[in-house]
């Protein structure tokens, strides 16, 4: 029997075979089509399956999302914005399976406590910073799922004195101004080149002023953000992933000095932020920890 995960990202998605150890094999990843997503998304199940029967299927997906529903909106996705049922298609496909639903966060933290940065830490959050920004909680060793499966999504957080306009409709939202593509947006507005984060960070590496100052910008939001929401849900460590994670110090220097700023309250003194060790992408494996666990339960 086969289990797989699947992870719908903003621009891409992912797929893979997920081990009962929550390891993945077999690991592919597309671009998400603008014009028909689930096609892609189809395909991509299809041909990671192979001919085997699959048993269990996880799907993270970025949010919002209506977990009860089986519905992901996401906000990156034009086509899906007002609702897919995504599970009602994946069951179509594998009718055998077993599907599960959690938005990226769940998985993120599902995936850091099981087999990374938060394994033994028992009140915690984990982000993923990369096309958008998104995160998830665990509280007392239990992950923090919401009344819709929405909690932890601290890409919309609001940043201090910011009022950048964000897809989700507001104004000044971390994800608006510290996700990889609104970097890159801030930065060629004021006259850099480049197309990607990618590129962004390299150019910040090489001393350009405008990569550096997006950067920072981005690092600091995010260190403002984190400094809230660990005020708030009392955690003591923070772990980071996703592809505009891996910056590197233009990114992560900001964003520790937001961090030591702004976390005076003596039970947040200690708080630690470090980068995922996770290699294969903390949501995917989360995903894969969601239809392991929807096998045993």
């Amino acid at each position: 029997m086969t289990v797989l995960a699947l992870d719908i990202g903003a621009t891409k998605f992912a797929a893979g075979v997920v081990d009962p150890h929550y390891a993945l094999q077999g690991v592919r990843r597309v671009v998400a089509a603008s014009d028909d997503p689930w096609s892609a998304c189809r395909d991509l199940l299809v041909t990671v399956a192979g001919d085997n029967e699959v048993s269990a299927v996880g799907i993270g997906s970025a949010g919002p999302v209506d977990v009860p529903a089986g519905v992901i909106r996401p906000l990156n996705l034009a086509a899906w914005r007002d609702g897919f049922p995504i599970v009602e298609h994946v069951r179509a496909l594998f009718p055998d399976a077993v599907v599960r639903l959690a938005i990226d966060g769940v998985c993120l933290v599902l995936a850091e406590h099981r087999v990374g940065g938060l394994r033994g830490v028992d009140n915690g959050l984990a982000l993923t910073v990369s096309s958008g920004v998104g995160g998830g909680i665990i509280a007392d060793g239990r992950v923090v799922v919401g009344r819709t499966g929405n909690a932890g999504h601290i890409g919309h957080i609001v940043v201090p004195g910011d009022d950048t306009a964000c897809p989700c409709g507001g104004f000044g939202c971390v994800e608006a101004v510290a996700s990889g593509m609104s970097s890159v947006r801030w930065a060629r507005a004021r006259g850099w080149e480049g197309d990607n984060g990618v590129e962004l960070a390299a150019a910040a590496h090489d001393g350009d002023p405008i990569a550096l100052a997006a950067l920072a910008r981005a690092g600091t939001a995010l260190g403002q953000a984190i400094s809230s929401a660990a005020a708030l849900l009392d955690v003591d460590r923070v772990v980071i992933s996703g592809g505009f994670a891996h910056s590197g110090e233009p990114l992560w220097g900001p964003l520790r000095a937001a961090v030591a700023r702004h976390s005076r309250l003596d039970f947040i003194r200690e708080l630690t932020v470090e980068l995922s060790t996770l290699s294969e992408g903390a949501t995917l494996v989360g995903a894969g920890v969601l239809a392991v666990d929807a096998l045993s339960n």
